[in-house]
């Protein structure tokens, strides 16, 4: 299966502590690892790890700093277009700070403030052999290209809301799946019924909330529900939902909404259970 991911690439600086700092203080971190990172990247990362090729559409440069993230993408077999390949500045840094014993984290990022693409020549056989396409709102005028294209050949759009992006009702109408997250609000949303009235405005015909590790509620096609999630030992939950979006990419070929999002949720749980953004993969399925 063959699926394209649109959107943010970072590289994240991760420190696992026993505490948050206080002011002024300075603390030894108990681990740390330094990984490609941003919604797209991690869930293409995710739906390569499940047997799949995925291709990322995102913006890279040749800032020194750009070849560990091209290192990480390469050993996961990732396929790369760079939006804009003589970009000179730094990659986003992300600097993340995760709890051990709760496995909470905190993030600082400048995300794509400062590496937007308004415009780009897209390959003509860009979405050649495309199953699905996500999209995570970090490069709307990009993913809307994209999604005007995918909408005549009847390609699936997942989005990654993670939280609301100005210009992403623009995007909206084009989007098959929205999983987005307990941040995600739209102008005028305060609550979960808020969330879902907007985007059924859209005609979006599946939608998710996922809610750390709180039941995930759902609408599909009229029938709306809760998902229950699996309680685990919380390690660190940094980019639980980007797998969750990777892993429903490689699910929903071959199942329906509820079941697709049942066992991608399975595996970000299963992410949750290691240190970074990486290790779930090396330990065994449980």
């Amino acid at each position: 299966m063959t699926g394209l991911f649109v959107g943010l690439t970072t590289l994240d600086l991760i420190y696992l502590l026993r505490e948050f700092p206080h002011p002024n203080q300075k603390l030894v971190a108990l681990e740390q690892t330094i990984a490609a990172g941003g919604p797209a990247t991690n869930a293409a990362v995710t739906f390569s790890y499940l047997q799949n090729q995925a291709k990322l559409v995102s913006v890279l440069g040749v800032h020194p700093l750009h070849h560990l993230i091209k290192a990480d993408l390469i050993a996961y077999k990732i396929d790369i277009l760079d939006l804009k390949p003589d970009y000179t500045d730094s990659p986003p840094l992300s600097s993340i700070l995760v709890t051990q014993g709760t496995g909470e984290r905190s993030v600082i990022s400048l995300n794509a403030t400062r590496s937007q693409i308004t415009s780009a020549e897209l390959p003509l056989d860009l979405l050649k052999g495309v199953e699905i396409i996500l999209v995570d709102g970090h490069q709307i005028p990009i993913s809307y290209n994209i999604a005007q294209i995918a909408q005549k050949q009847a390609i699936p759009i997942v989005l990654d809301g993670g939280s609301w992006k100005q210009g992403l009702d623009t995007l909206l109408p084009h989007i098959t799946y929205a999983i987005c997250s307990a941040n995600f609000f739209p102008p005028g949303c305060q609550t979960t019924q808020d969330i879902f009235e907007y985007l059924l405005s859209f005609n979006i015909p599946h939608i998710a909330i996922s809610q750390g590790e709180q039941p995930i509620q759902y609408y599909s096609l009229g029938t709306s529900g809760e998902l229950p999630i699996l309680h685990t030992k919380v390690v660190d939950t940094l980019g639980a939902g980007d797998v969750l979006h990777g892993a429903f990419c490689h699910y929903i070929r071959d199942n329906s909404f509820i079941p697709a999002l049942t066992k991608a949720s399975l595996l970000a749980s299963k992410s949750c259970q290691t240190f970074g953004t990486r290790q779930w993969m090396d330990t065994p399925n449980t």
